[in-house]
């Protein structure tokens, strides 16, 4: 995190909860070693359906408002893209629904949010021809890597609300990603900066044993 992007941070990440999941990742643990098919099963292999909505994360939640929000795109693009609150809500708006599915096993259908689709964002900035990968960097220091294809995905948007009402600071408001077809951990919490690449960078879980892509129906939870 750049000082520019900083701000003040409530928590520490919790270390022993890191080791955990680097222990789950070697030891293989949830996988069932099977395979699903999104067109015809909704819960990927070795998932169990919940009601509530779960907060992970690292013990850390940045202290972001709607005055200090910035996002900012840039890397391999032609132009830019950097965006206070008033002016990302003041661009075109999308609805989703989708089902999510977290790594730690939890799957929650039918959520519904609103925030600027992730094509709109991306023809704003207009990817360069030699970009393929996206680097995701948060207020609180977490990173997360995606190719440019996974990410401009036409059901992918960065939300600043869900289920009606502006996003909870628990879980990632003002904004966060959404990247419905992949494990839950490559859709960050309060993200900040985007940046194409033309060589791919693993994040903070990546670089740690779990999956470079994540997709849950071919249970792609470790690397």
């Amino acid at each position: 995190m750049d000082d520019e992007n900083a701000v003040p941070l409530t928590g520490k990440v919790r270390d022993k909860l890191v080791e955990t999941k680097q222990d789950w990742a070697r030891e293989g643990r949830l996988l069932t070693g099977t395979h699903g098919d999104p067109t015809r099963d909704r819960l990927p292999p070795g998932q169990r359906l919940v009601q509530d909505f779960p907060v992970l994360d690292l013990g850390v939640q940045p202290d972001v408002t709607p005055a200090n929000w910035r996002l900012r795109i840039e890397g391999l693009v032609a132009a830019p893209v950097r965006l206070t609150l008033e002016e990302f809500r003041a661009l075109p708006q999308a609805e989703r629904r989708n089902d999510i599915h977290c790594v730690t096993q939890w799957s929650r259908y039918d959520n519904d949010w609103q925030g600027v689709a992730v094509r709109t964002l991306l023809e704003m900035a207009r990817p360069k021809e030699e970009a393929r990968f996206v680097s995701l960097t948060c207020y609180d220091g977490y990173t997360t890597n995606l190719s440019l294809d996974d990410f401009a995905r036409e059901e992918n948007l960065f939300a600043h609300a869900w289920a009606g009402a502006p996003l909870e600071r628990r879980h990632g408001g003002p904004v966060r990603l959404v990247v419905p077809h992949l494990y839950f951990w490559k859709s960050p919490k309060w993200v900040t900066r985007v940046e194409l690449l033309r060589e791919d960078r693993p994040g903070f879980w990546e670089v740690r044993g779990y999956h470079n892509r994540g997709d849950p129906w071919m249970e792609e939870r470790y690397g």
